[in-house]
This record gives structure tokens, sequence and C-alpha cells, in this order.
């Protein structure tokens, strides 16, 4: 990792057994400053589990947790002080305004007044902002949770399915929000969610959790390029087509009597048909197929997911 790509949060070998059985096993989670950090899993897959450990409400088994640099056993205050969360549903006084709540919370963090209208401003709810929240929507509510986790200027935010139960408006606001809050806010965002369709849109990298094991952890990018399609030729003898094409140095590959083209510019395509015909192939066929990033994932979890 470059110099410059701090690391906010790590985590090793993050351990949670319940009855002997492990929800979280051995999760290694690297985040650097300024990510927005999609924390991807079907549910149960043991990404809440995972949260309550970093937030410290519930104690690792075995591993460590370390955030901006300094261990959460040790100085876990001192952490929490610079984390803003909100985990499930966020809990507000219905018949307050919006307000009203925030000052409630801002006495506790001891943060100046002014930081109401600061993150009110940026959670776009300064219009309603004497309204009692008990007449607001979901996606209000969740935005309004939003607000107070950045009252107290966190380093990082920690937002557990923050779109859950939204509405197609309402997420794509709270998506859209999240995705300005890294250059608004100057924040690092952990963000969990069972929805690979919903977190690609936003995330700059991604950790796959299944069965409590982290199973992928890099870039949005790099996840795209496993779904770059492969060319599928359709021929008289895929097997000796294939060696045939491997040695002219063509990236083939034949599966399950399959023939295909891991690479898919213009140039190796015509390379391949042309070798094929001279050594008297018959091509049938020849058609791009690619995987869908939602099938990708689904196969990595093994699960159907919740699409």
């Amino acid at each position: 990792m470059s110099a410059n790509q701090e690391l906010i949060l790590e985590t090793n070998g993050l351990t949670k057994r319940l009855g002997g059985k492990p929800v979280v096993n051995a999760v290694n989670l690297k985040i650097s400053r300024g990510d927005i950090y999609g924390f991807l899993g079907p549910n149960g897959a043991g990404k809440t589990t995972t949260i309550r450990m970093l937030l410290g409400l519930a104690k690792p088994t075995s591993g460590t947790i370390r955030v901006f640099g300094k261990d959460i056993r040790k100085e876990r205050l001192a952490i929490l002080r610079k984390v803003g969360s909100l985990v499930e549903y966020p809990s507000y006084y219905g018949h307050l305004t919006a307000t009203e709540n925030l000052e409630a919370v801002r006495r506790l963090l001891g943060v100046p007044r002014s930081r109401i209208d600061e993150v009110l401003s940026i959670v776009r709810l300064t219009k309603e902002a004497k309204r009692p929240v008990k007449g607001f929507s979901l996606g209000m509510k969740q935005r309004l949770g939003i607000a107070t986790a950045l009252l107290g200027n966190p380093e990082l935010l920690i937002l557990d399915e923050p779109t859950n139960g939204l509405d197609p408006a309402g997420i794509q606001e709270i998506r859209e929000l999240i995705k300005s809050l890294p250059q608004s806010s100057g924040v690092t965002i952990l963000i969990s969610s069972h929805l690979l369709s919903e977190v690609e849109q936003m995330a700059t990298q991604v950790g796959i959790i299944s069965k409590g094991s982290l199973i992928y952890q890099d870039g949005i990018q790099q996840l795209r390029e496993q779904a770059k399609g492969r060319i599928r030729l359709g021929v008289s003898d895929p097997e000796s087509a294939w060696k045939l094409l491997l040695s002219c140095g063509l990236p083939a590959d034949w599966d399950h009597g399959k023939l295909s083209l891991t690479r898919t510019d213009n140039r190796t395509v015509a390379e391949a048909v042309a070798r094929l015909v001279e050594h008297s192939h018959l091509v049938y066929r020849v058609e791009e197929e690619t995987a869908s990033l939602e099938s990708i994932f689904l196969e990595m979890t093994g699960s159907e997911g919740s699409l």
C-alpha cells in the first residue's frame, strides 16, 4: 500500500465465536483514508457483528482492531470520539423537531451549536429543521441519522445497511449523499449492504464477507475487471482448436467442451479466427459473453442473495 494511502481502519484475524461457532472468522479489513468501503455480504454473513466489534459494542473472541493507528481495546473512547455511526434504524424523539433531536446529541458531544445547521445542510434537511420528526418519511429519518452521525466531525463514518426499507427515490438520495461526503466532510466511510447493485454505484473499495470469512477485498474496478467479457467460439473440434490457439500464443480457455478467448480485443479475436480457418477448423459462431457483477457476487458468496 503506497505511503499516501494512510490506513484509517485495520483488523487482523478479527474473530467472534458464539456458542463455539465462528460468526466472524479471521477477518482482515483494510480501509484507507478517503475510501468509501462497501462491506458486502448476504444477510447473516457476519456484517453487523463485525460492525458492532468495530464500534466497541461487542468484544472480539480474538484478533485486533486498529482505528486511526490505535488499538481499540486500549484507546476506545479516544477512537470513538472521531467515529460517527448509523447502525440499524436510528432512534429519535418523534415529538421533537430535527433541530431539537440534534441539540440533545450535540450537548453530549460538546460541539458548537453552529454544527447543527452545518449537518442539516449537508444532508439537505435545512427546510425541514423545525418539523417534528414523527412526520418525516423513512428516507428523511435516515438522512437525519446520518446528520446525527456527522455532528461530532468524525473522521470515520460507519453506516450499517443505510438504505434498508427505503423506496427507490430514498435509496437514490442516500446514495448521492454518501458519495458526496468524502469531498464535503473529509470522512472515510464504511457502508455495509447485502446488495451489490447498490454499493457498486458509490464504493471505491469492496470487501465481500460470506459465512463469516472475508472472501474478497479490492477496488470496485478490479471487481468490474472480473466481470469483463470473454469471447465464446463455436468450432467443429473445440479441444484441438484450443490446443492450436495455445500453440499460437493466444489466450484460450477450454471448459466443459466450450472454447473461449479470455482477451476480447478485436486483434486477438481476428487472429484466433484466422488461425482456426487456416488449419481447417469450421468456425460457426463468435459471441461475446459478459458476467454481471451481481452474478460474480452470487457465485462468490454461494447465495441467492436479495436481488
